[in-house]
């Protein structure tokens, strides 16, 4: 006789963080903004770990996260751990190759990945796995476009996708390509940029519970255009402006079990607005800031 399983078992094994955490950003700084089930934003916490910039974070483990890589006085691979409370742990020594300007999303419903960004004037393409209890993986050979200040996030349920970028190219083209990442952590080839417009600095987060969206970026010129992602992984085409003010180097991650959140960013200056996203993916107007206005911050969800 099989066992009559909760209504909601389908989502049950993948369950959305209830709360979230931006960290760290341009100056660089160290700093964190906790981020409630209802989106507010808390004032500054004390700074734990080194200070970094153009640093990257996923969750892990279920309900806990991780901060890892970036730039300070060089380039690094250190990371810190993010507890079920919000609590960021003291550094722990990196793992594979410094870099920064990468990013990160979780797979596999407890797992996370590190994936893409720079050495000084290197595009890469290589991930590191993120284990259920937030150990970092030596290097996974590069797949797809080697690029940075790309952004990724989880679909799916389970599963990921790296979106977007600046490419290693001699004249360093922006792209709108994105790679899948399956629930074991394979990243697939490259998807040819068939919507979307090609764009860097950019934030991505979940929504809905197993779809995601990318949004604003530098397209030259500072954008506030989303595209969301089906949980297939499909990307759709450009979302009209929406009314948040139009910035590249945002932050973004989920909350609330269902929704996300985009904060930060820089746009003729530093910027502590945030705009939250719905369960549909709408995403509403600025929020006034709250916490040190900075660019480049990372974002990820807890609890």
């Amino acid at each position: 006789m099989f066992p009559i399983l909760p209504a909601n078992s389908a989502t049950a094994s993948f369950p959305e963080n209830d709360e979230g955490i931006f960290g760290y950003g341009q100056g660089p700084v160290s700093m964190t903004n906790l981020i409630s089930n209802a989106g507010v934003v808390a004032s500054d916490t004390a700074g734990v770990g080194t200070a970094r910039q153009q640093i990257s974070a996923c969750e892990y483990g279920g309900d806990k996260g991780i901060f890892g890589y970036g730039y300070t006085s060089g380039i690094v691979s250190m990371t810190n751990l993010v507890s079920n409370t919000g609590v960021v742990a003291s550094d722990v020594a990196g793992v594979g190759t410094a870099r920064y300007a990468l990013a990160a999303c979780g797979y596999g419903g407890d797992k996370g990945i590190f994936g893409y960004g720079d050495v000084f004037y290197g595009e890469q393409s290589m991930t590191n796995l993120v284990s259920n209890t937030g150990v970092v993986a030596s290097d996974t050979a590069g797949v797809g476009t080697a690029r940075i200040y790309l952004a990724a996030c989880e679909y799916g349920g389970d599963k990921g996708i790296f979106g977007y970028g600046l490419d290693g190219s001699p004249s360093g083209s922006l792209v709108a390509t994105t790679n899948l990442v399956s629930n074991t952590g394979v990243v697939a080839s490259d998807q040819a940029a068939t919507t979307g417009t090609t764009r860097k600095q950019l934030g991505a987060c979940g929504y809905g519970g197993d779809k995601g969206i990318f949004g604003f970026g530098n397209d030259g010129s500072d954008v506030s255009i989303t595209n969301l992602v089906s949980n297939t992984g499909v990307v759709s085409s450009d979302q009209a402006a929406t009314t948040g003010t139009s910035r590249g180097g945002t932050g973004a991650t989920q909350y609330g079990g269902d929704k996300g959140i985009f904060g930060y960013g820089d746009s003729a200056g530093a910027k502590s607005m945030t705009n939250l996203v719905s369960n549909t993916g709408v995403v509403a107007s600025d929020v006034a800031g709250v916490g040190t206005a900075r660019a480049g911050p990372a974002a990820c969800s807890f609890n």
